[in-house]
């Protein structure tokens, strides 16, 4: 299997967030709602974009995530996979977030 980029970088508002809880393995997990939107230009035309997504922090950015303050826009970065192996629906895999500068 070849090496491809799968990196996504985010704007996006907390709306939720589950307590903290550990995996079978022990590892510290969080998950989340984010709702992101904005403007973008698509064929010369200006569209407003709006979506949710669900989000999990899982290892050592999980605890900075379960302080990340509800309600407040983010700068994520991350990548994404299936909720499970079965599934096709997708979740944003959190690796690293900040304020936004």
């Amino acid at each position: 299997m070849s090496q491809t980029q799968n990196r996504l970088q985010l704007l996006a508002t907390v709306t939720e967030r589950d307590v903290l809880r550990y995996t079978p393995a022990g590892i510290p997990i969080v998950s989340a709602r984010l709702l992101h939107s904005s403007k973008q230009m698509e064929a010369g035309l200006e569209r407003l974009i709006e979506f949710e997504v669900i989000a999990v922090a899982a290892g050592e950015i999980s605890g900075q995530f379960n302080q990340a303050k509800l309600g407040r826009e983010y700068d994520f970065t991350g990548f994404m996979a299936r909720k499970n192996r079965n599934s096709k629906s997708l979740v944003f895999h959190i690796t690293d977030f900040g304020n936004i500068t």
